[in-house]
């Protein structure tokens, strides 16, 4: 028995119970790859799809080169050759798009979403807007309570991402926040989804890998 995959699977599975206890569809998958699969099946050629800047979408599942051979409109405001106000715009066109794809900071035992973001495009297009939201979530990102889900944002999350964004913030030097002052924090808007939005399409895909920050 691999006891590693036995406690990612277990975790996994009850992580989606409590989701779907909260209103969410929630679905488990060992693999990155039926993860995958089961993505793209609401994935429609001409489907506008946003998603939200994530290292689990675009480089765990590369998804994004996937969506797009599917025939898809992609919205990447990632994208480095966007100007300011191209990527802003694409930003607007993720809150209405068709499907918008991102993963969470972290997910709680008790099926609870935490996100903390800069500019709050992404949490905004969770909790309302775009006709289907999938979000996409490894093991690694699961947490006990909410407490310990913003401690994993200051001690994991946010400081990783800050690196990989070059942000000129303490936590990008010494790799724990410091509830900064700096105009360019991106832990600026938390959000914790306690119970499925009331008018919004969720879709949770828990997969059982270590993916992303």
């Amino acid at each position: 028995m691999n006891i590693h995959q036995w406690h990612k699977d277990t975790i996994g599975q009850k992580t989606v119970a409590a989701l779907k206890k909260n209103e969410f569809d929630a679905v488990y998958f060992s693999t990155k790859e039926e993860a995958v699969e089961h993505i793209l099946s609401y994935i429609n050629s001409g489907a506008q799809v946003g998603f939200g800047g994530s290292m689990t979408i675009s480089q765990d599942l590369a998804l994004i080169e996937k969506v797009k051979d599917k025939g898809a409109v992609l919205l990447v405001h990632g994208d480095p050759q966007l100007t300011s106000a191209e990527r802003l715009e694409v930003m607007r066109k993720q809150q209405v798009c068709d499907v918008f794809v991102t993963s969470t900071n972290a997910v709680t035992l008790d099926g609870c979403l935490v996100n903390m973001d800069g500019v709050g495009n992404r949490v905004a297009a969770l909790t309302f807007g775009p006709r289907k939201v999938i979000v996409v979530v490894g093991t690694n990102k699961i947490c006990q309570d909410v407490d310990a889900a913003v401690k994993r944002l200051q001690t994991v999350a946010a400081p990783k991402n800050s690196k990989r964004l070059n942000t000129n913030t303490p936590c990008a030097v010494t790799g724990i926040c410091a509830d900064c002052q700096s105009s360019g924090r991106i832990c600026k808007v938390l959000s914790v989804m306690k119970r499925k939005p009331s008018l919004t399409d969720i879709t949770v895909v828990v997969v059982g890998e270590d993916m992303g920050y």
